[in-house]
């Protein structure tokens, strides 16, 4: 199991360093590691669980099933993401997470969640805070699929998808990883499949990216964040649990 004080995460420049006293904390909160294969289920939609995760490495997707079986992707999973706080908090999940790739995740305790309540307030506002980030970016992202068309809605989610994994370290001079696929970036934005390939088409001709072989290539940031309607900003940095 990683030491707190060697977490991988730490080395990445969007995550802020842990203090010697939170090293200390994290020691005693963290109850241990897991490992998910692609397809696998960290958390289940209604779902009581007693377990709260960090994501170390690998991705996966927020979903949402509705009553006729049909399921809404919500949002995307990366590494240093915290999940299960809404089961934490409402006493179980509304919606579930599948990972997308091979996945390694600190595990804590939900019983555990109130000590940190009780005993590191600065621990609780960095939680806090992850949580008004997670609001912010549902309704950016409510946004988008009520006001922009679907190149508009394309670009957007592949300018911050690249975004995010570019802060992480992940990318190199041919771009980032990207490990999601059409379909599932399609059902995230209220798309056909169809209709998102012939929109990355669209955005390929205009020469601002090349998507093959599960790598993003941004040719253009600059005219593609335009076209997102993102100002082209550092990603800022976050706390980590």
């Amino acid at each position: 199991m990683i030491d707190c004080a060697a977490c991988p995460l730490q080395k990445r420049s969007m995550f802020l360093p842990f203090t010697p006293e939170e090293i200390v904390f994290m020691r005693a909160f963290k109850h241990g590691e897991a490992t998910f294969q692609p397809g696998e289920t960290l958390l289940s939609q209604g779902e009581r669980s007693d377990r709260l995760f960090t994501v170390l490495e690998g991705f996966a997707t927020r979903s949402i099933q509705l009553e006729d079986g049909r399921r809404q992707v919500v949002n995307f999973v990366f590494p240093g993401d915290f999940l299960g706080l809404q089961a934490g908090i409402m006493g179980e999940m509304r919606h579930s997470v599948q990972a997308t790739t091979p996945m390694r995740v600190c595990v804590f305790q939900r019983s555990r969640l109130w000590d940190l309540f009780r005993d590191k307030p600065d621990r609780a506002y960095d939680l806090t805070w992850i949580a008004a980030v997670e609001e912010h970016f549902l309704g950016e992202t409510i946004a988008t699929l009520g006001q922009r068309d679907a190149t508009e809605r394309v670009a957007w989610a592949l300018a911050r998808i690249w975004q995010r994994l570019s802060a992480l370290g992940l990318g190199t001079s041919d771009g980032v990883h990207l490990p999601f696929r059409q379909h599932e970036l399609a059902d995230a934005l209220g798309l056909s499949t169809v209709h998102t390939s012939r929109t990355v088409s669209i955005l390929r001709g205009m020469g601002l990216l090349v998507w093959k072989r599960g790598r993003l290539n941004m040719l253009d940031p600059e005219r593609m964040f335009t076209l997102a309607g993102l100002p082209m900003e550092r990603e800022e940095r976050r706390p980590l649990i």
